[in-house]
This record gives structure tokens, sequence and C-alpha cells, in this order.
């Protein structure tokens, strides 16, 4: 990936990924937004040997998010390419009517913004009855307690440490507090899920994270 690309610092509370890339207890997704697309194969691969766990893919509509990136033919191709698991976040304004298309295109795990979201169960419920993992996703002016009510229906929840819609931005340090917040009530309540914060990560905070 290009220097100074965005990256994102996954923290797995149990290996509930199936495969051996999500054995680890921490683990880092490159997001897709760093690529040179121009050189999208060699990068994966480049990917591939460097050791990543798996890709972040983040698709946005131009309405939901003011900007406009990568869709379901990309992530086909992407699929193609490599055997690494495909994080689909979906910053779109109506999640239901695409989530069926990404996860048939390749995707194992699918994050909805719950801003965007009125009914979490119903939503995870149908994310995994096609066969992927459910996530939901907070943007950084959301209380955590938009979510965790829910947190039993889901396989993993994202915390935005940047505004959602360009990649490049810097980190906002109170999704800390947010991501810890959620790690503390989840344990308390013995619920094991995956906790992935994405946006302004770079390598130097991962042990922040």
């Amino acid at each position: 990936m290009p220097a100074g690309g965005d990256a994102i610092a996954v923290s797995v509370a149990t290996p509930t990924f199936g495969g051996d890339s999500l054995k680890k207890a921490d683990k880092i997704a490159p997001s897709i937004l760093s690529a040179d697309f121009a050189r999208l194969g060699e990068e994966i691969h480049a990917l591939e040997k460097a050791g990543a766990d798996l890709i972040h893919f983040d698709v946005m509509d131009g309405h939901f998010v003011p900007n406009i990136s990568i869709g379901i033919p990309v992530l086909e191709s992407v699929r193609r390419m490599t055997k690494l698991p495909l994080d689909a976040h979906l910053m779109i304004s109506e999640p239901a009517r695409y989530v069926e298309a990404f996860v048939k295109a390749g995707a194992n795990s699918v994050s909805v913004h719950c801003e965007v979201c009125p009914d979490i169960p119903a939503m995870a419920k149908r994310i995994r009855s096609l066969g992927a993992r459910a996530s939901i996703a907070i943007n950084p002016e959301t209380g955590a307690d938009r979510v965790l009510p829910f947190a039993e229906h889901l396989d993993m929840i994202l915390v935005m440490s940047v505004h959602p819609g360009f990649g490049g931005q810097g980190f906002i340090p109170a999704a800390l507090d947010k991501l810890r917040y959620i790690r503390r009530e989840l344990k308390r309540r013995g619920l094991g899920i995956d906790v992935e914060i994405d946006g302004g990560v770079k390598l130097d905070r991962k042990s922040v994270v």
C-alpha cells in the first residue's frame, strides 16, 4: 500500500472468524482505499506476503457520506485475487438493499452503520442468514449505547475513529474512550464478539488501540 495509507486495527475477543486467518488476538486489516488501483492485484498480493489478516473494503455512496468509492464489481474482482477474509464496510444510506449482493460478491463480513439501521437485530439476522458475519458501525458523534443493547446479535462492533467519507484523516482520540467502554461492557456481559476501530490508525498507534 502507498506510504501513509490508512490501516485498521482489529481487536478480536474470540476467534469467531472461520479458517486460520483470524486466530491471533489482534488483527490488521489494511483499507483497500489506500491501494493503487492501477496495480490492485499486485497490491493485494503484497498485503498477503506482509501478513495482513483481512482486507477492509470501504463502500461509499455519495449520500450517507460525501464521497463515492467502489462497489460490487471491484469486490468480485478482489475476491478472485485473494483468499483473505473481506470485510465490507457499507457507508451507504440504504444498506438493506445491498447486503445480499455484497455477500454474494464475496464479502465474509458486512458492517452497516447504526445511523441508517433502525432495526439492528433484524439487520444482523439478515446478514448472518446470508452466511456472513454481522457488524454494526458507530460514527464518532454517535454513542456506543445506540448499539450495545443489541450486541448479542452481532459478530462485531466497528468504532469509527474518523468521520466516514474520506481517507487520510487524523485519528480522533475520543474514539479510544468509546472503544474501552465497549470492551468493558462486552466483558461485563460475557459477550465474546470482535471490536474493530476504523480510520487514521497507523502502525505507531496499533499498541494504543
